[in-house]
């Protein structure tokens, strides 16, 4: 069984997921010291406006915390919030009936902590692209990782572009605006806008080496 080490991200972009595609184990790094403004607690859609950003607020802590640890403001604002940018960027998109009710659920649980909000999101994208994965956690850090343990820690990340990754490549589909596309969104744009042929697109945009 191919395993991969990997921190679960908030309504995963396609790169994320054409990265785990292959591996059958994913064990997901919960005791990190939490990176701030990172995919971590925030995700990229297609709006009116151009390309936007959603965003997880987490309660203020100072110092290096463990990511298991970093609590979601319980504030019901930013959830309304997101939703209302959901539903004005997506209720026209063929899809969007289909899948917004399990969104707004995710959105609306009060998870308390983030990396438990992440975990179930990743499980919900996975079903929907139908791709069985076994799920694990960590049960502490470790710096060096076995052998048969693929490492992508921090890989996917917001300091470099994903074109210098060897994960995601730009593969397009309708969108519901813009005339160019914008590609390595989160996967519900892809959701929303293609519906079951979500995977084939995944397939489409994995980066050939």
């Amino acid at each position: 069984m191919q395993a991969v080490l990997i921190e679960p991200h908030y309504l995963p972009s396609l790169e994320y997921f054409c990265a785990i595609q292959s591996f059958d184990h994913l064990i997901l790094e919960k005791h990190e010291h939490y990176v701030k403004q990172s995919y971590r607690n925030r995700c990229y859609i297609n709006t009116a406006h151009g390309v936007d950003r959603l965003v997880v607020p987490v309660k203020g802590r100072h110092g290096k915390v463990a990511f298991k640890d970093i609590r979601i403001e319980p504030s019901q604002r930013w959830r309304n919030n997101q939703w209302r940018t959901l539903q004005s960027a997506y209720a026209k998109a063929p899809f969007f009936e289909h899948y917004s009710e399990e969104i707004n659920h995710m959105i609306f649980t009060r998870f308390e902590l983030l990396f438990d909000l992440n975990r179930a999101v990743l499980s919900l994208c996975l079903q929907r692209l139908g791709m069985k994965k076994n799920i694990s956690e960590t049960v502490s850090y470790e710096r060096e990782v076995p052998r048969d343990v693929f490492d992508l820690r921090s890989q996917i990340n917001l300091r470099e572009p994903y074109s210098g990754r060897p994960f995601y490549q730009s593969s397009s589909y309708s969108q519901v605006f813009g005339n160019s596309f914008a590609g390595n969104l989160s996967l519900i744009d892809v959701l929303f806008c293609e519906g079951p042929n979500a995977f084939r697109i995944l397939k489409a945009s994995e980066k050939k080496i």
